[in-house]
């Protein structure tokens, strides 16, 4: 059986909406063709070795789907036909795991676990009819994600060729409460405008992802160089050759981080330790310097790139004020910080004029629940 994918070479990279024109930027630097936004992703033409480093390189994806199957659906029973004639063996066998992931608008079909379900009891009836024993639903770590999307009555089944959230990128041990995102704090290093070169300095580091996504940024290492599979080495069609030449030139461009380029500090003992523990996972020379410090208390910090994700409402104690911090925090980046770049993410955009300094830009950013704004001020 020819799938989708395999005829078109086209696949869909799933993202937040308010990131979306970064992303395709990014997938057209890692030779992505023919890319076309959509709602919540972006859909692009790749050959298998582009597959592979997108999945390997990117910063900014959630996941990379390979459709299988696309197929008018107006009820449950016309879902399980259509999915029972897909050949799941072609991906596992009946002694490894999968999960299914659903998302269902505006169909007959009205609840996305529903459809799941239905998905899930297709690929398990297939397997008991042929083999006469059915592979296990393991939603936490499967050997095969498959996506499911219906939309106006029209569905796709499709691979996850990422094998669960890019975001996961393996180097954070242990976290701080309410921790940023791998995915949202590279797409703020990329947002900001930093150039690789100038000092970065995160005066409120927690367990450390702004740091750590500027490190992978500085010295071209690729995000998922510390995850241990892929979804598209489940695919019929996958060429261990092929991935075994994208490690190869991706580990070629790799660059050794500058001592001192990344530095960040917190003024919690804890964050700090935690922050300690996780940069060992992909900074062997300790090149990241991180201290214990309250923010007020750290000097000058000149001719410096500061990007920072400040305390918020999650953080601290819900419903405590900050304005007063923000103020404090705003005359700070006046009085101390001539000559830098300040690029600040507020998790709640009201603290945004108690800075009172005018922003360069200010940018949607979301972040879970919480409708954030990414601002850049310019210190003179």
């Amino acid at each position: 059986m020819k799938y989708a994918y395999q005829k078109n070479n086209r696949y869909f990279a799933q993202t937040a909406n308010d990131v979306r024109d970064i992303v395709e930027q990014e997938l057209i630097e890692l030779e992505a063709k023919d890319t076309s936004l959509a709602s919540s992703g972006v859909y692009f033409n790749a050959t298998q070795d582009v597959l592979y480093t997108i999945n390997y390189n990117s910063h900014l994806c959630n996941r990379i789907i390979a459709p299988l199957l696309t197929f008018d659906c107006h009820s449950d029973r016309y879902l399980y036909k259509t999915a029972l004639k897909i050949e799941w063996d072609d991906f596992i066998n009946e002694k490894q795991t999968f999960a299914v992931y659903a998302s269902v608008s505006n169909s007959a079909i009205k609840h996305s676990k529903y459809a799941a379900l239905k998905l899930k009891d297709a690929i398990a009836d297939y397997f008991r009819e042929k083999k006469g024993v059915r592979p296990s639903v393991d939603t936490i770590d499967p050997d095969l994600w498959i996506n499911l999307h219906i939309r106006n009555n029209k569905a796709t089944i499709s691979i996850d060729t990422s094998g669960g959230s890019l975001h996961r990128r393996g180097y954070r041990k242990r976290s701080v409460s309410a921790p940023m995102i791998e995915t949202l704090a590279a797409a703020i290093i990329r947002l900001s405008g930093w150039d690789g070169v100038t000092p970065l300095y995160d005066p409120f580091c927690g367990s450390g992802t702004l740091l750590f996504e500027a490190c992978l940024y500085a010295s071209n290492t690729p995000p998922a160089f510390l995850r241990q599979k892929f979804g598209f080495e489940m695919l019929p069609d996958f060429d261990k050759n092929i991935w075994i030449d994208v490690k190869n030139n991706s580990k070629q461009k790799m660059k050794k981080l500058s001592p001192g380029l990344i530095s960040g500090s917190d003024i919690s003992e804890e964050a700090v330790k935690i922050a300690m523990e996780n940069r060992d996972m992909i900074d062997d020379s300790k090149s990241i310097h991180i201290k214990q410090k309250d923010v007020f208390q750290i000097g000058d910090l000149n001719n410096t790139f500061i990007i920072c994700n400040p305390p918020y409402g999650l953080r601290l104690k819900k419903g405590q004020d900050l304005s007063h911090f923000y103020k404090r925090l705003g005359d700070f980046l006046k009085q101390k910080c001539t000559g830098s770049t300040a690029v600040i993410y507020f998790g709640e955009r009201k603290y945004i004029k108690n800075i009172g300094l005018k922003p360069a830009w200010k940018k949607p950013l979301a972040n879970g629940g919480l409708d954030g704004r990414l601002v850049k001020y310019e210190l003179y």
